[in-house]
């Protein structure tokens, strides 16, 4: 394998909705620049992207995988997202490794709803993003209106680079430029090339004031070379999202892309850098990376697969330093270093062995069980407490209680569960106590059962599912404080703790937060986190339902300790206790989640679609013609009342209809269904 520089190096995640043809493109980017000698294709599942035998039977991608290739002395490290809503959270996993999301949009479709949110979720990340409007042949009447919405939706400054060029009789047979090398003399399906390269000129000329007069003095012509600094800013503010068109099938504007990928998207040097932060809490400090490769290891690792047989891989993005084989390196705040025995590129299913790996790149490294997806790689005790900010995964929406099938694989189930969790952090694991089941949730029906087929197909374990309890919540609506003092006495030394809290409201969606404002050493500050431990613990079981807490605030005010008898398990314990009865004073409340949905159907089914949500509690919050001559309905809803919604709408359109879900927030549950629930 050829040896690159970090400023040759481009990482791109490949985002969109199922069925824009990702896995396609990638195959036609691969062939054509020589990395593969045959392109696969995904209805044979011949494809190099789904290699797995759970993606090759579903005909989609399910998990990201790993491509590469070399082309105009650039190293160009693609990642291949599934685009099923269910597996949006496994397509947000390699976002922090890359500095670009190449989006790809259907041509016959346009923007669904896993393109809104990939869009989304790549401009929070301030990852630079660039379009491809794929399956362009045989949807020429079609292409305008998408560009168009693409500009309505994501903003106007979503600039094609290139254009279809269209033939005598309508067909569209290749691309035409309108940046790199701009050619005015060819016939494209909408706009001018020169009108579109005056777009993006002033677009990125509006990065900078001095350029703007030199581009002014000269007349209006400036180079690619001289735009390339403001090019890369607009990039990286989301100032510009390039837009190309391509067909996949067709090999249409696939070089057109490739060297717009190498000579406009940012490479690791360029993008915006990534915010290390070391140490945790009120400690924590932001950290810079030098990107340097003569400075100390530095890498993240992102994406962690299991295999019952190699055991478990890590695939990381290095930021600075130089990873080498045989060298030492340490995990997170792990004291003892493990040797850098393989190190490898990741090419589908193969492996690919390398020597050495440089800041930008990607690599993989393999039989380290201490690897979990968050985890830092480095070469020296100073980073010890180094790492990312934790990424955000959509919150679970679908659950099924799991169960042992066999007496004694209780154990063996636990075990596959965590795996499962490990290489998908989408995936939860909950308990249950009110029910007392042990509940896998996911994103939605097709998550938990592909995470099911895998436990039973890879890891040979077979569970009794069963319909779980709602996901619901507790919270508080009041404050209040509490004063509990816990003392045990059974013959020699004794235990003792007393704490006084305060408990009170956090916004919605804050989760949980802890704060000592101890004076004068009435608790120990050693004892404070074993406060904390006890109160952690009992958020787990809520006061009216069982349900676990959420957006609460503790505050430990005072307290009391004995010089002997005080211990960490009288603190913990006392902790417990003042919470659980702080809380019953502070106006307790039940939660329920509730989903935002989209739901396409035929004109004529409108109505009943809306008459049943409305029954349901929920809200119709608009309807929109889409491009496929239906319409989509907007809607809010309580998750109970909808969980079952999949055999209602086929019901209601006689299977045409189609929806997505996703978690919006949670909600009080009103009055009454509080009693229906009681009941």
């Amino acid at each position: 394998m050829a040896e690159f520089t970090t400023e040759q190096i481009r990482n791109l995640a490949v985002l969109g909705h199922t069925g824009a043809g990702k896995s396609s493109l990638l195959e036609a980017l691969l062939f054509s620049a020589d990395a593969i000698s045959a392109k696969g294709r995904v209805d044979k599942g011949t494809n190099h992207a789904d290699f797995t035998a759970q993606e090759k039977s579903h005909r989609h991608s399910l998990e990201p995988s790993f491509l590469n290739l070399d082309y105009q002395f650039h190293h160009i490290n693609f990642i291949d997202t599934p685009g099923l809503p269910d597996f949006f959270g496994r397509a947000l996993l390699p976002l922090p490794g890359v500095e670009s999301v190449l989006l790809v949009v259907n041509a016959s479709v346009g923007i669904e709803s896993v393109t809104k949110r990939a869009f989304e979720a790549a401009r929070s990340q301030g990852k630079a993003v660039i379009i491809a409007i794929n399956h362009m042949d045989g949807n020429e009447a079609k292409v305008s209106d998408v560009m168009m919405d693409i500009q309505h939706q994501f903003g106007h400054r979503c600039l094609p680079v290139n254009l279809p060029n269209v033939t005598a009789d309508g067909q569209v047979d290749d691309v035409v430029d309108c940046y790199l090398h701009c050619d005015e003399t060819f016939n494209t399906l909408f706009s001018h090339a020169a009108t579109a390269r005056d777009e993006l000129v002033d677009t990125v000329l509006e990065e900078d004031e001095a350029l703007m007069e030199l581009y002014l003095e000269q007349g209006e012509s400036l180079t690619p070379e001289q735009l390339h600094a403001p090019l890369e800013t607009a990039l990286r503010m989301g100032h510009l999202v390039p837009v190309c068109f391509t067909s996949a099938e067709q090999d249409i504007g696939i070089s057109s892309l490739l060297e717009v990928l190498i000579k406009l998207m940012p490479s690791p040097l360029e993008a915006n850098p990534p915010q290390f932060i070391k140490g945790f809490g009120e400690d924590a400090k932001p950290i810079d990376v030098t990107q340097k490769a003569t400075d100390h290891v530095l890498a993240h690792v992102f994406r962690v697969a299991i295999d019952p047989f190699f055991g478990r891989m890590g695939v990381f993005r290095l930021y600075q330093g130089k990873i080498t084989v045989g060298m030492k390196l340490f995990i997170g705040s792990g004291r003892k270093p493990f040797k850098v025995s393989h190190l490898m590129k990741l090419q589908g299913d193969k492996q690919i062995n390398v020597n050495q790996a440089l800041p930008g790149d990607i690599c993989a490294i393999a039989k380290l069980e201490e690897l979990s997806v968050g985890a830092v790689l480095h070469d020296s005790h100073d980073e010890d407490e180094f790492h990312l900010p934790e990424l955000k995964f959509p919150q679970p929406i679908f659950g099924l209680a799991v169960s042992a099938k066999r007496r004694g694989d209780e154990q063996k189930i636990s075990e596959v569960l965590n795996k499962l969790v490990a290489e998908d952090p989408s995936l939860h694991i909950s308990r249950n106590e009110a029910e007392g089941q042990t509940v896998l949730q996911g994103q939605g029906d097709l998550h938990l059962q592909i995470a099911l087929e895998k436990a039973q197909n890879l890891f040979n374990v077979d569970m009794e599912t069963d319909t779980p309890a709602v996901a619901y919540r507790e919270t508080i609506m009041g404050e209040a404080e509490y004063r509990y003092r816990h003392k045990k006495q059974s013959g020699g030394s004794g235990q003792f703790g007393e704490v006084e809290l305060k408990v009170e409201p956090l916004a919605r969606g804050q989760g949980f937060e802890f704060v000592s404002k101890v004076v004068g050493g009435s608790v120990p500050s050693q004892y404070i986190p074993a406060v904390e431990k006890g109160v952690r613990e009992a958020m787990l079981v809520g006061e009216l339902g069982g349900y676990p807490l959420q957006d609460v605030k503790v505050t430990v005010l005072d307290g009391k300790h004995h010089s002997v008898d005080s211990k960490e398990i009288a603190f913990v314990m006392a902790g417990k206790k003042a919470f659980m009865e702080a809380v019953k004073l502070a106006q307790p409340v039940i939660l329920e989640p509730i989903v935002d949905m989209q739901i396409h159907v035929a004109q004529s089914h409108v109505g009943e679609i809306t008459g049943d949500i409305s029954s349901s509690r929920g809200i119709v919050c608009g309807t929109q013609a889409n491009s496929k001559g239906g319409v989509e309905v907007s809607v809010e809803a309580p998750l109970a009342n909808v969980s079952n919604y999949s055999t209602r709408l086929k019901s209601m359109t006689g299977g045409e209809g189609q929806f997505s879900m996703h978690f919006s927030r949670y909600d009080v549950l009103p009055k009454k269904a509080v009693k229906e629930l009681a009941e």
